[in-house]
């Protein structure tokens, strides 16, 4: 029934977002769904939602799937131009991944394959997005555990073990409570639960579908779950971001090596970034600090020093462009322009 319950509700509350199917229930064949959502559109927004919130991810898949609706499309586009379409976004191994994959679907048959198993054997495809796909353009019986699900279940079952360590015990619970009828609405239910009513902080427990069962709430810890291990302390890290311009008002702007971090990406041309990087300019001129910028990556704080000099010496790397357009850059890159052109 715990199920069934969160399924009624789902009906009621489901989210309107770009890449889903909204339910739509058959009475007469027991409430299971009609249509099922398009398994690129799926693993697309997925991938796209790995890190990054729902208000962030729209504009995104709306913009990639009306430029390439196809997983053809998308395999067919220019490194370049999916680079560059994904700037801002964040995290970009995703972005060179989705090309991988969308070229090896293709490649196979131009299908995604409809189990687990043989979702696993794409590039960039993980446990998560495996199970994700399976469950909700194929409707399997998978068990989808995202942050949400994970806090979701820790208070339903008054999980007190901190994550990582309770990942398997919460990954058990997910699965008993996982139908075999509806399961690809039922994991969109469970995390649309996490995200709108059982949220990290002030979860709204008096109108929680599951309020009566909820082992946390009864027991009076729900907003303490789950429990997490103390974070270490992210190291700080440094480099500069040099930015070029010619009189006649070209700007200097590089591709990036395509492994390591923000590997591929067009961006100005800069130092590594590490606790004592080396200067590197990409040509000769009198450079002028401007200013700093601060980012924050995945596993460490970077402090960007930007350098600007306008020059007519022949750069040793990168190529002179008209004038670059900061959202085709990475968003530290594109705070170290804005800065670097406001000291004209």
């Amino acid at each position: 029934m715990d199920a069934q319950t969160l399924l009624d509700w789902y009906d009621a509350n489901a989210r309107a977002m770009p890449w889903r199917v909204p339910p739509v229930t058959d009475p007469m064949a027991g409430g299971s769904t009609n249509r099922r959502a398009d398994p690129y559109f799926v693993w697309l927004s997925e991938v796209m939602l790995q890190q990054t919130t729902v208000a962030a991810v729209r504009d995104y898949f709306i913009k990639f799937t009306t430029r390439w609706p196809t997983v053809a499309d998308l395999a067919a586009a220019p490194d370049e131009d999916v680079m560059a379409a994904w700037a801002g976004l964040g995290y970009y191994a995703r972005a060179r991944n989705l090309l991988k994959c969308a070229r090896e679907v293709t490649a196979r048959d131009g299908r995604f394959p409809d189990t687990e198993a043989e979702l696993l054997t794409l590039p960039g495809i993980g446990p998560y997005t495996a199970a994700a796909i399976a469950a909700i353009a194929f409707d399997r019986p998978a068990v989808v555990l995202d942050g949400n699900v994970e806090r979701v279940m820790a208070r339903r079952h008054a999980v007190v073990e901190p994550l990582p360590d309770s990942k398997q015990t919460l990954r058990a619970l997910a699965a008993s409570h996982t139908p075999q009828v509806r399961p690809g609405d039922y994991a969109q239910a469970v995390m649309d639960l996490g995200a709108t009513i059982c949220t990290p902080r002030n979860p709204a427990c008096g109108i929680c579908p599951w309020m009566s069962e909820c082992e946390g709430r009864l027991a009076g810890i729900a907003t303490e779950l789950p429990r997490k291990r103390p974070k270490k302390a992210k190291p700080v890290r440094h480099g500069t971001a040099y930015f070029a311009r010619r009189p006649d008002g070209a700007e200097l702007l590089e591709t990036r090596p395509p492994k390591g971090l923000l590997g591929g990406m067009l961006a100005l041309p800069s130092t590594d970034f590490s606790d004592d990087p080396q200067p590197a300019p990409p040509l000769a001129a009198n450079w002028q600090i401007v200013g700093e910028v601060r980012h924050t990556f995945t596993h460490f704080h970077l402090i960007l020093t930007v350098a600007v000099a306008t020059s007519t010496a022949t750069p040793d790397r990168g190529l002179w462009v008209e004038a670059a357009n900061p959202d085709d850059l990475p968003t530290v890159f594109a705070k170290a322009l804005r800065l670097a052109r406001s000291h004209r």
